[in-house]
């Protein structure tokens, strides 16, 4: 027997097990969820109102140290491990139990925003909802994670062999310190939970790759009032190939490439024809062999030129791979459905445009570990200045994750 069909029959026994009635024991544990959600409040308070950009080292550490001590707290093995280029740390906890199945949890806690950013609009409450930055994404994603161990070690439960979780400081900015780590713990695990926030009752079986796609224009500056004429205008070629490249994407294969950044010529010069221009994509897809199909497209598309005495050169960079639609995310996300069904409620599963670090913890060929996103808090306008998070989601998500783990544990 293969892993990919054990993988799928060991998903299959644990929605079995999953798909009874809800007990006195599953009683107890909403009970307890619904109690958490005061001291969950506190500690998003706490979290969000210290600033963790991705290059934010002062604030990062800070929330490093919060998600240590409290992992410590568990009794879990804990590890702070640096991962250059990224400025934060992986905070890397471990819980054995007893059984025989490795599980991690991960997710984040760097955020998109600026250093000062949390004074000038610091953790707030209306009604069920909360703000500040990162509030969702995704310092509640991580607390998720933290209150339901709490819960399950208040419960006894060590049924799992190993139970891993990884807390990433580089996610916005593409994990590249971060991601050989997450793809050599992942390749160790037989399930993978990772608790991006979702927009509702949701859980991620499928998100998209990115890469950006570097446009480079060279030409030759010149006098733009004496002598225009000896000039090859960069700019003007750069303009050229971006709408010829326009129409990269392929909308039957769920491919995008968006052009948004340019840049040529210097301000404090307008006088000056610019010899150099450059653009940057972002590309987006859910196959990751288009990445070699738009940049062989590219290429060919380039040697059109405008302008013809000028250079104009066109790369494909890999920034995260997809994480594609299998049997055994879906089998997990049934799994998740089943279990909030318990409590009165259901859950949708979505494939969603953005990527995440389930990317690199997929892995196509092998079909393990089992993977699903979308764990965290329910939220929305994720990177703005509106950003919330559902407070009335809180129970119901680390009752998700409480009973995810057991039954998969078993």
């Amino acid at each position: 027997m293969n892993k990919y069909v054990a993988l799928l029959l060991w998903l299959t026994a644990a929605c079995v097990d999953s798909g009874v009635s809800l007990a006195d024991e599953d009683a107890a544990l909403l009970a307890e969820a619904r109690q958490r959600k005061s001291s969950f409040v506190q500690d998003l308070r706490t979290v969000v109102n210290i600033d963790s950009g991705t290059t934010d080292e002062k604030g990062l550490a800070r929330v490093q140290a919060f998600l240590a001590k409290r992992l410590k707290g568990l009794g879990a093995k804990v590890e702070i491990i640096a991962v250059p280029p990224a400025v934060g740390k992986v905070v890397l906890g471990t819980l054995l139990g007893s059984g025989s199945k490795n599980i991690m949890l991960m997710i984040h806690y760097d955020t998109v925003f600026e250093a000062g950013e949390a004074a000038k609009r610091p953790f707030k409450l209306e009604g069920n909802k909360a703000f500040g930055p990162g509030v969702a994404d995704a310092k509640g994603g991580a607390l998720i994670i933290l209150h339901a161990l709490e819960i399950m070690r208040k419960r006894g439960f060590k049924g799992y062999r190993t139970l891993t979780v990884l807390f990433n400081a580089d996610e916005e900015k593409s994990s590249l310190g971060s991601r050989g780590l997450i793809r050599d713990l992942s390749a160790r695990q037989d399930a993978v939970l990772c608790y991006e926030p979702p927009e509702a009752d949701r859980v991620t079986v499928a998100t998209n790759g990115i890469a950006w796609v570097y446009l480079q224009v060279k030409g030759v500056a010149s006098h733009a009032g004496s002598a225009p004429e000896r000039g090859r205008n960069a700019a003007v070629e750069l303009s050229s190939q971006i709408l010829q490249l326009q129409n990269l994407g392929d909308p039957a294969k769920g491919t995008t490439v968006n052009w948004t950044v340019m840049e040529a010529g210097n301000a404090n010069h307008v006088n000056i024809i610019p010899g150099e221009a450059r653009a940057i994509a972002d590309m987006r897809m859910s196959d990751a062999a288009e990445i070699e199909r738009v940049r062989q497209d590219a290429n060919a598309i380039v040697q059109n030129k405008l302008i013809r005495e000028t250079e104009v050169q066109v790369e494909v960079e890999s920034r995260r791979p997809p994480f594609a639609k299998n049997p055994a995310s879906d089998a997990l996300a049934g799994l998740a459905n089943q279990i909030y069904q318990e409590i009165g409620k259901t859950i949708e599963p979505v494939a969603m445009r953005y990527g995440t670090d389930a990317g690199f913890a997929y892995e196509p060929n092998g079909g393990k570990p089992a993977i699903l996103d979308g764990m965290g808090i329910v939220g929305d306008r994720i990177h703005s200045s509106d950003e919330w998070a559902d407070l009335d989601s809180v129970a119901p998500r680390l009752y998700l994750t409480v009973r995810m783990l057991e039954s998969l544990a078993r």
